[in-house]
């Protein structure tokens, strides 16, 4: 019973907060009859359009992408917007360079590694790498003293190759979880701790190695430079792989030490690392293909002769797979959902201020990104390269893949917990008569898998919002629902327009999104990080 009193007083202050929220915001007559005209029927035929076979799943460096930018650059001409791309036009070009490796063979102790042990990734910025080093355990590769979790504590990896396990202690929040464990913060962690390379091992028996063969994606800047990637932090991280269950293994219980033991402190949130009785030699080569590939940029000039030279990004990816394996005799990967709807929010933004006389102090820059699903590239280009003055960008508000496939009744601001932001997405949310909750998925690491994470790896505040846990019938169970929809549609060919839409949900998240970007862009403060927050240095 106290249990049940305890929650119903926590929901009651949940709906007394929300509703105070709706009360501050006090919107002119002009912000508030825009928001009204956001169109179903237009929203629809952005989808559809983009979403159609003719574009053949929107494969950044096709025919079928480039009718994609053609598309969104004549809508966002029509609304009213200005280009901000490279050269004052609508486009930023994006290098993509696609690397395979070949050739590679790993030895320990000059003994050959056996075949299928180990997988090594391609390096986007040297063809042939040779090395020998010594190997220490690092834990889960994670380096951060402040949170009170360190695996690089009292451990010399200088000069050494470091082998890890993917997972985090359980205190770590969601966002925080996925934040140290993506792939480019354990590289940046190993390179500051001297390390020459990276090699992530299976702690499950039954799991099989990555089939690297169809390539990975980065992305290279003007000079020819890696500039963003998955694989690749500096030329000092030269190796980046993963070592099979056995092999790990055996590595182990040479050096007196077992995967279960080592699995189980790390999970209680005790760091264990310590230097492995053997060292290693890799060979290997990579070969490269090299694409390009634009992320669309328009602008919508502020009011405030200041303030209009900072900016609030509304982003969404404009990619899609392409065409790939079929499914159910069909092999188009549409990606209405995913993120076709995404790009529609964001025109449909753009259709809410086309109706505002006034725009807001700040400037709104709509961007549609590329070669998001290749691991957030196009978004980490622009953010590390954008195509306004470097620290004007003061915040981003993405979407990707909203799930509009049911009423939306309550959100998740994935990100909004480290920063400001968190009170306009309040204020917003509370106008809009919807509850704001916390992460109902945090094991989808769903924070660090769309193009807010590149926006906040550079310092900007940055959130993605989607649907929360409360469903039209009481039962509140919307992420079973969209776990179920997932795993018929998500990243398969099914995702067209045919399937499940709430095109009145689509609205409503729109008018929520553009709300927090207008709350921002009209706050003459700028978002700041949350006190101590992880990301507050970056």
């Amino acid at each position: 019973m106290a249990k049940l009193s305890k929650l119903l007083l926590s929901i009651f202050f949940i709906a007394l907060a929300n509703l105070l929220y709706a009360q501050q915001i006090k919107l002119s007559k002009g912000v508030t009859k825009a928001l009204s005209t956001v169109d179903t029927a237009q929203f629809k035929a952005d989808i559809k359009y983009l979403a159609d076979d003719k574009l053949l799943g929107r494969m950044p460096g096709t025919p079928g992408y480039q009718m994609a930018v053609d598309y969104v650059v004549g809508r966002l001409k029509g609304l009213g917007v200005k280009p901000a791309g490279d050269n004052n036009g609508w486009v930023q070009q994006v290098k993509l360079r696609k690397a395979f490796v070949h050739d590679a063979i790993v030895s320990i102790d000059n003994a050959p590694a056996p075949a299928g042990g180990y997988t090594i990734y391609p390096n986007p910025a040297t063809p042939n790498v040779k090395i020998s080093a010594g190997l220490v355990f690092a834990g889960y590769g994670i380096s951060e003293p402040a949170l009170g979790y360190d695996d690089y504590a009292g451990l010399d990896a200088k000069g050494k190759i470091v082998l890890i396990i993917r997972g985090t202690p359980d205190k770590f929040s969601s966002s925080v979880a996925a934040h140290v464990s993506n792939s480019t913060e354990i590289l940046k962690v190993a390179a500051e701790h001297g390390a020459v390379g990276v090699i992530i091992c299976s702690t499950d028996s039954t799991a099989p190695l990555l089939n690297l063969s169809r390539g990975i994606y980065s992305v290279l800047d003007q000079q020819g430079k890696v500039a963003v990637s998955r694989i690749y932090y500096s030329d000092q991280v030269s190796v980046f792989g993963n070592f099979s269950y056995k092999l790990f293994n055996t590595l182990l219980n040479d050096s007196g030490k077992s995967i279960k033991d080592i699995v189980t402190q790390l999970k209680s949130g005790q760091p264990i690392s310590f230097p492995i009785n053997a060292s290693v030699n890799v060979s290997y080569a990579s070969t490269y293909q090299d694409i390009i590939s634009y992320n669309v940029i328009g602008k919508i000039t502020g009011s405030d002769p200041k303030l209009k030279k900072t900016y609030i990004v509304h982003s969404a990816h404009l990619d899609h797979l392409g065409i790939g394996p079929p499914v159910k005799g069909d092999s188009i990967y549409n990606g209405a959902h995913d993120n076709a709807s995404g790009v529609a929010s964001v025109l449909a933004i753009a259709k809410i201020y086309q109706n505002i006389k006034i725009k807001p102090k700040r400037s709104i820059l709509c961007v549609l990104l590329t070669g998001e699903e290749m691991g957030d590239l196009g978004s980490g280009y622009f953010a590390k390269h954008p195509t306004v003055p470097n620290k004007s960008i003061v915040a981003d508000v993405n979407t990707d893949m909203p799930a509009i496939i049911a009423p939306l009744l309550s959100i998740t601001a994935l990100g909004a917990e480290h920063s400001s932001l968190a009170k306009q997405v309040d204020q917003a949310a509370g106008y809009l008569d919807l509850g704001v909750e916390p992460d109902p998925e945090p094991k989808q690491a769903r924070f660090t898998r769309s193009d807010q994470y590149s926006f906040v790896l550079q310092g900007i505040p940055a959130l993605h919002i989607k649907y929360g846990s409360k469903t039209a019938d009481g039962k509140n169970n919307m992420n079973d629902i969209a776990a179920a929809w997932r795993a018929k549609y998500y990243h398969k060919p099914q995702d067209d327009i045919n399937g499940i839409f709430d095109f009145a949900a689509g609205k409503k998240y729109a008018q929520l999104n553009f709300l927090i970007g207008y709350l921002v862009a009209q706050d003459v403060q700028k978002p700041t990080w949350n006190a101590g927050d992880i990301f507050a240095g970056k």
